[in-house]
């Protein structure tokens, strides 16, 4: 197990190497000029030797090569540079948003497991018959359901009902763990709904595949019981497919939620990389697209590491 988790962490390096020089250059190559755009963007009159200044204070008068060293030896050291937007560390703006948004993240993931994992298992033990159809409307509805529509149906209802409205900031956890669970547990629900629709279908369709099998027909055929050919037989083979989804949707999270976080009034991730990108911010945007990057390959070394531990063949292949 040791050898195969070390061959899945030097795999990561190449990747994430790959993804640094793949956004450096897709936004070099990109039309306009940053300084102009920040300097001349309100129809200022900017001289252009303050134009050549502020690029060398952002070191965008070195050449290409220049700049890439200096953002990956920054990377490596843990200085992500200056946002061109802010002013202020590029670690200090992700770092005041990254709570939020990995939180409500790890809230819709484990609403979606609780309620995905049960239902499809449900589906598939009841193939074709009401629990399996009642749960299948479930899933498509949210599928069909915009995550944001729902968040709006959710926030009118408890407006209407109980006179909630959305906190205007984000309170930590540890700092109060009630006020922090009620104001993201509804963004959460609302995402979540999604996610375990996905995970549903998927755990439902891989449970009726798994107990196709001849090894499920034997253990049939020996006499053990129901419950203990599903739990232990077909579910422990029947995962791996759903936790390649839930793990994939729960990185999808850290930087895609824009919308939903607009209409929760959230400050996290995905709306900064709105505001970055409407104002050319080469620092923030490098710096975010690295940590999403980041993000789903360490989510898919986890999930390389539970295959191994579901299916223990796949470690000693």
């Amino acid at each position: 197990m040791l050898r195969y988790t070390i061959q899945r962490l030097l795999m990561m390096i190449p990747t994430l190497f790959g993804v640094a020089v793949l956004v450096f250059v897709m936004l070099r190559v990109m039309p306009g000029d940053i300084v102009e755009l920040r300097l001349r963007g309100d129809g200022a009159q900017v001289t252009p030797e303050l134009l050549a200044m502020e690029r060398a204070r952002l070191g965008l008068d070195k050449s290409l090569p220049a700049q890439f060293g200096d953002w990956m030896g920054g990377l490596l050291t843990g200085d992500l540079g200056i946002s061109m937007w802010t002013g202020r560390p590029v670690a200090y703006e992700i770092g005041i948003r990254l709570e939020l948004s990995l939180e409500l993240a790890i809230l819709a993931t484990i609403l979606a497991t609780m309620l995905a994992l049960p239902l499809g298992t449900l589906a598939a033990l009841f193939k074709d018959r009401w629990p399996d159809r009642v749960i299948s409307v479930f899933a498509i509805a949210g599928l069909a359901v915009p995550s944001f529509w729902f968040g709006m149906i959710i926030i009118l209802t408890l407006l209407l009902n109980f006179n909630w409205m959305a906190p205007m900031t984000f309170t930590p956890f540890l700092e109060d763990p009630v006020k922090n669970l009620s104001q993201l547990i509804w963004p959460a629900l609302a995402v979540g709904y999604r996610y375990s629709a996905v995970a549903t279908r998927m755990t439902r369709s891989t449970i009726l595949e798994v107990l196709q099998e001849d090894y499920i027909r034997t253990a049939r055929a020996k006499g053990v019981y129901e419950r203990l050919v599903v739990s232990r037989h077909a579910m422990r083979n029947a995962l791996l497919p759903v936790v390649t989804v839930i793990g994939l949707e729960f990185a999808f999270l850290i930087g895609g939620l824009v919308v939903t976080e607009q209409v929760f009034n959230l400050n996290g991730i995905g709306k900064l990389f709105v505001n970055v990108l409407a104002r050319g911010d080469y620092t923030m945007i490098q710096a975010l697209v690295m940590l999403v990057a980041g993000f789903f390959i360490f989510v898919n070394f986890i999930v390389d590491l539970l295959y191994a531990v579901l299916d223990p063949r796949i470690r000693y292949s």
